[in-house]
């Protein structure tokens, strides 16, 4: 036996279209088609050949819910959490949606509280439902077993309770005859009524499609299909020696079933053909309707006088059945089709960001324990808060008692305010005098960028307030702070209410003498001129100098306000910085993508455009539904870049594209289609930092992540 972890084409098509045939099945289980025919007949079609149905759903179950299971490191319980929160939210509907049929059947005369937790826990309050606490109960056995055996051992472990359950269903006829076990027997089924249920019948079939999923290769088509036709065949004269023997209290478990499921599966699994997600849908409401269109054909049948012909033809009843629960399942799906489409596409379908709320909480607690009492945070949100989401960003810095924010631009600032964006919000960069009146609309400040500036302020005559920007040196905007003259001007047009004076250190960032003595400079340069105003008798407002590596370096010369920029985010513009600081700065932001497709590369083969890539072997490749539109530095392709998938390095391979990018994973195992690779962010054990990307790119980190799309959902975690 051959098993293949590489998993090189991870279609589920071939489940997709058996989940069809087996809700027909469910649907023979409960009508009995056959029986105006033959006995025989339908016994085989119902109570062997249709015992495949149910196991598969739970098989399917395993696999995608369960698929840690065999793996390495942690279980990922979120997704298991999640389906087992939407299974029991389908199954509550379930039971009201029966409630009434129920009460016409009289199911639940003279009942007890306690039958009715019975039926909850392990029997379903009507008949077909008994599947949903199964599944439940067998998913929660597992993952419990997990957390203190191996794989292994949680397999053995099924297996035994399925030959326990074996004993009370088509092997009861022996085991009755044992006095000491039949008591036992006897005794549970005051629990329960059967054991079919989620102790002793989903849990085997659970771990066996999680084994399947893992190790999908493990048989030759044509030994999977030899070994389906020979365990069946067993089967069928398994149960046919059961049934004439009359051993069986129920039917619903073999033991060569456990083969025959095996066989199957991994024949599904070798089918190729393209997922059907609408087959997936449509057979989950095809079994869960049929029961009420069971008792919706017998009430056509009385009211119609055609009881004869509709109901008491069994075959003709089947198809009644499999008619009015087609076209329900099918009006109910164009239905939930058209509230989908209603709904927002999910935001991490294909490429997305995802923003700690708790990294952005300690990096401003570290920022503000840096900084004397005196100094708040004036955090810089352009650029999109650097690429993480000014809107996000700056609301979470609002609960976190912030109050005071810097832009680069005019619609910067008015997005924040269109989104309750509370406090000061300064605009550090140029805005069109024609737009003046937006500045005073929404409650914006804005810096005044030079002598000139200053003029066009006084030209428009209404109140604004206003920061004076001032040039120390770095001379890139602001008025020259040894021109005292002009700023002694400025400090007295009545129409600007001055709340602020700054200045850019623009070496602030560098350790060595050279930095140091000129941002010395700088700082001297700012005091004195504060220093002169001051002497002349103009009243001196909020003042402010450092920006990020401002605070990191310069700490105890802050002034009123510190400009948090990149160091806010838990990132520095260079790899060598963020090594000095990794242990008090949280990155923020991660960035993933989806998987798109999974295939192989045959040695000489070119991938990309331009025919840049060409294999040296054969190779395993996975497409990134993400590209340089989103921001991704096209300088990363031909193996300039990587990025992790389970927890291990992947290599990119070409050109980046506009919205897809092609990687090496020929040394990754169990890679699929829907999986997620992280570009920017933690995977396992291993961490690419935005700081890494952007020393591949050979620019900054700020780069980097001010440069991400706007098309990249930004998502809180």
């Amino acid at each position: 036996m051959k098993i293949d972890k590489k998993n090189n084409c991870c279609k589920n098509g071939g489940l997709d279209r058996f989940r069809l045939a087996a809700s027909f099945l469910v649907i023979a289980i409960h009508t009995s088609p056959l029986t105006t025919i033959s006995t025989d007949a339908d016994f085989f079609l119902t109570r062997i050949l249709a015992r495949v149905a149910v196991p598969f759903f739970f098989m399917v179950t395993g696999q995608f819910i369960l698929s840690d299971i065999f793996k390495k490191g942690k279980i990922k319980y979120s997704r298991v959490f999640y389906f087992l929160k939407k299974t029991c939210f389908v199954y509550g509907f379930c039971i009201l949606l029966y409630l009434p049929i129920g009460i016409y059947a009289g199911y639940y005369e003279n009942i007890t509280i306690y039958e009715v937790i019975k039926l909850l826990i392990f029997d379903g309050t009507f008949y077909h439902l008994w599947y949903f606490p199964a599944c439940i109960m067998g998913i929660l056995l597992i993952i419990m077993l997990r957390r203190f055996i191996s794989p292994a051992a949680v397999m053995a472990v099924c297996f035994l309770l399925y030959a326990i359950g074996l004993m009370g269903d088509s092997y009861y006829g022996l085991t009755s005859n044992i006095p000491a076990i039949n008591k036992i027997y006897m005794e549970a089924f005051t629990i329960f009524s059967y054991t079919r249920n989620g102790l002793f019948f989903s849990p085997v079939f659970l771990i066996l499609g999680t084994w399947s999923g893992y190790t999908r290769n493990c048989f030759e088509r044509k030994n999977a299909f030899g070994g389906l036709i020979l365990s069946f065949s067993a089967m069928t004269a398994e149960g046919f020696f059961l049934h004439i023997n009359d051993l069986q209290r129920h039917d619903s478990m073999y033991i060569m079933l456990i083969p025959v499921m095996v066989f199957l599966y991994q024949l599904l699994l070798k089918w190729d053909i393209s997922e059907n997600r609408f087959a997936r849908r449509f057979s989950a409401q095809i079994y869960i309707i049929h029961p009420a269109m069971i008792v919706l054909v017998r009430m056509l049948g009385r009211l119609s006088g055609l009881t004869d012909f509709i109901t008491d033809n069994s075959i003709i009843h089947y198809l009644a059945v499999v008619l009015l629960s087609v076209l329900t399942a099918f009006i109910s799906a164009l239905l939930s089709d058209f509230f989908r489409s209603k709904e927002k596409p999910d935001p991490k379908g294909r490429a997305w960001i995802e923003i700690s709320k708790t990294a952005l909480e300690q990096n401003v607690r570290f920022l503000t324990s840096n900084l004397p009492g005196t100094c708040s945070l004036m955090p810089a949100v352009k650029a999109n808060a650097y690429g993480h989401g000014a809107v996000i960003i700056s609301k979470e810095l609002n609960h976190l008692g912030i109050k005071n924010f810097c832009v680069a631009c005019l619609n910067e600032g008015i997005q924040l305010r269109k989104n309750q964006i509370k406090g000061d919000i300064l605009i550090l960069g140029y805005t069109d005098p024609k737009q003046f009146d937006l500045l005073r609309r929404y409650n914006l400040t804005q810096a005044v960028l030079d002598s000139t500036y200053a003029h066009q302020l006084r030209q428009y005559g209404k109140p604004l307030k206003v920061h004076l920007a001032i040039d120390t040196g770095m001379h890139r905007l602001g008025t020259a702070a040894q021109n005292i003259d002009s700023l002694c001007d400025i400090m007295q047009i009545k129409n600007l209410k001055i709340q602020g004076i700054f200045t850019h250190l623009c070496a602030s960032d560098g350790i060595d003498k050279k930095s140091r003595d000129f941002t010395r400079m700088q700082l001297h340069i700012f005091d004195h001129m504060i220093s002169v105003l001051r002497s002349k008798g103009y009243d001196i407002p909020k003042t402010h100098v450092l920006a990020s590596y401002g605070i990191l370096n310069y700490p105890h010369l802050a002034e009123d306000y510190a400009r948090a920029g990149i160091a806010l985010y838990g990132v520095l513009s260079t790899y060598e910085d963020n090594k000095h600081y990794y242990e008090v700065l949280s990155p923020v932001l991660s960035l993933k993508a989806r998987i798109a497709s999974v295939r192989n590369l045959d040695k000489g083969e070119y991938a990309g455009y331009g025919l840049d890539f060409k294999s040296t072997e054969k190779m395993h490749i996975a497409i990134l539904s993400i590209g340089y539109a989103d921001g991704l530095p096209r300088n990363l392709s031909n193996m300039k870049g990587y990025v992790l998938i389970n927890g291990r390095r992947a290599p990119i391979i070409g050109r980046i594209c506009m919205d897809m990018t092609l990687v090496d994973i020929s040394n990754i195992p169990d890679v699929c289609s829907g999986d997620i690779a992280v570009i920017i962010g933690h995977s396992g054990q291993d961490y690419i930092s935005a700081a890494e990307v952007a020393a591949a790119s050979g620019t900054i980190s700020n780069e980097i992540l001010s440069r991400l799309g706007e098309r990249l959902e930004r998502i809180l975690v």
